[in-house]
């Protein structure tokens, strides 16, 4: 059985120690080295060729990020575990921008890491659930904001024009008189923005407009 080829690089000793004597006892792993900084990390996985990289994110002289992306500029089939304290939002998002397949913090247990690793080297992802929960957010989010532009796409300039103004809270009568239009034509816009964005009543206009950017609320 070929075992899988692992490469640890973090700054701190004790910290590859430790990972080396919980691979060391698995019959299917092989620590093939180790790194103590970005640069080492990009030099010793081109030299080696590990199946799986264990990267921190803060290391001397060339971080995580910069290491990760390094590697793939080269094209190396190194898949990418980071292993850190880290669990920010940017940091996760970065990291698997840059091709990490795997993003595990420090605090899970040895059977998670090892877990990480094997499911990495068959070709799937592993996320930390706490990690895997601010990913789904984030995409959550983006697909809400992008159902959001779909719906103002469908809006004329105009109509755009008054929904900002129906959700600064100005009434029809003062809409006509800062667009120098009558008031039964805002009303007509007012009807046919509600229909298009199939909106039912004001205050659920006045949520949509702040919910696409058109008002300040800071204000």
């Amino acid at each position: 059985m070929r075992k899988i080829r692992v490469l640890i690089a973090d700054d701190h000793t004790v910290l590859r120690d430790g990972i080396r004597a919980l691979l060391d006892v698995h019959e299917d792993m092989e620590v093939v080295g180790d790194a103590e900084d970005g640069v080492e990390a990009v030099e010793k996985a081109s030299q080696l060729k590990p199946d799986v990289v264990l990267m921190d994110i803060a290391m001397p002289r060339l971080g995580g990020l910069e290491a990760a992306l390094e590697l793939r500029q080269r094209k190396l089939l190194t898949k990418v575990i980071v292993l850190t304290q880290y669990d920010n939002k940017e940091y996760i998002l970065q990291m698997l921008k840059a091709g990490a397949a795997g993003y595990i913090l420090k605090k899970a247990a040895g059977t998670e890491l090892v877990s990480a690793i094997r499911a990495v080297h068959a070709g799937e992802s592993f996320l930390h659930p706490s990690v895997a929960k601010t990913v789904i957010d984030r995409y959550l989010q983006e697909g809400e904001e992008d159902e959001v532009e779909r719906r103002l796409d469908q809006l004329t300039d105009r109509e755009k024009e008054i929904l900002k103004l129906l959700g600064e809270g100005r009434s029809n009568r003062e809409i006509a008189e800062l667009l120098y239009l009558s008031a039964k034509t805002v009303t007509h816009h007012r009807a046919s923005i509600m229909e298009k964005l199939e909106i039912h009543n004001r205050t659920e206009l006045v949520k949509f407009a702040i919910r696409a950017g058109l008002v300040d609320v800071g204000r």
